[in-house]
């Protein structure tokens, strides 16, 4: 039977180590700004001071802001977390992903600076800038999401592991207590999100909801048509149309341009 705990999504801030109830209802910014005020009070302070600190410039998601560095405008990617998407070409909007990117939001709301703790290496293959992220007063961003329900622990690439047995026991806590992602059985998978999951969950609760989640989704993926897989060895590969083996290909990710299946690890077939 599906776990759907969606109206008491963030009810048990316990995790957060708080103990004051309080109610999610769709989103709505309000709720997130209480939820995010007791997170910042009860929310562990870590010591900032060895790390640098940068102009924060925008939220773009929930696992990812833009930020000045080096005299330049660049994209910083949360290492070990991800999030759902909001606006993804191919994914469109995914359940508790603009819960997520608000959750980010209000966490640096008020502060022109965050500070980041970089791993071994500072870019991945894309040469995106990978970091952890840090509020003015030291509250790990990925912490918080991860705690509250809005993240899962991903892309555990070497040598950047430093905190990846950390965040997986605060991942831990938050399935056992069904939050967010984890309020709806079979939503999170090791590949992401399955949103045929969540509706599927839905559909007797909220009808309308689903169809409308549903809607977005095909609107959004109907004319991607470069085929993900990941095969038995666990290689991402993606297959455009007219190669070898696409039309047996069994896509588990659909992808509008090369660019896009690239930025998600993806390598292309061989012809």
């Amino acid at each position: 039977m599906k776990k759907l705990f969606l109206a008491l999504f963030f009810s048990t801030l316990f995790i957060s180590g708080c103990t004051e109830e309080a109610s999610f209802d769709n989103g709505k910014t309000e709720d997130i700004q209480g939820i995010v005020a007791s997170t910042k009070e009860s929310a562990e302070k870590h010591d900032v001071s060895k790390f640098k600190e940068y102009e924060l410039q925008e939220i773009i998601d929930g696992d990812t802001i833009r930020i000045k560095y080096n005299g330049s405008s660049e994209k910083i990617r949360f290492l070990l977390v991800d999030t759902p998407e909001t606006n993804h070409k191919t994914l469109g909007v995914q359940p508790f992903g603009p819960e997520a990117k608000e959750f980010t939001k209000q966490l640096l709301a008020g502060q022109d600076t965050v500070y980041l703790e970089f791993d071994v290496s500072y870019r991945d293959k894309y040469k995106r800038l990978l970091a952890y992220v840090y509020t003015k007063d030291g509250i790990s961003v990925q912490e918080q999401l991860l705690k509250n329900g809005l993240a899962r622990v991903a892309y555990i690439y070497e040598p950047n592991t430093k905190h990846v047995d950390w965040f997986k026991s605060i991942q831990k806590t938050a399935q056992q207590s069904a939050i967010g992602i984890w309020s709806v059985e079979d939503y999170v998978t090791n590949r992401g999100y399955d949103k045929e999951a969540y509706n599927n969950a839905v559909k007797d609760e909220n009808p309308s909801k689903a169809s409308k989640d549903e809607s977005n989704n095909t609107s959004s993926k109907e004319n991607c048509n470069i085929k993900g897989n990941i095969n038995s060895k666990g290689n991402k590969i993606y297959h455009m149309p007219g190669q070898r083996d696409y039309d047996n290909t069994v896509a588990e990710e659909m992808f509008c341009t090369k660019e896009e299946a690239e930025a998600e690890g993806f390598i292309p077939a061989r012809q």
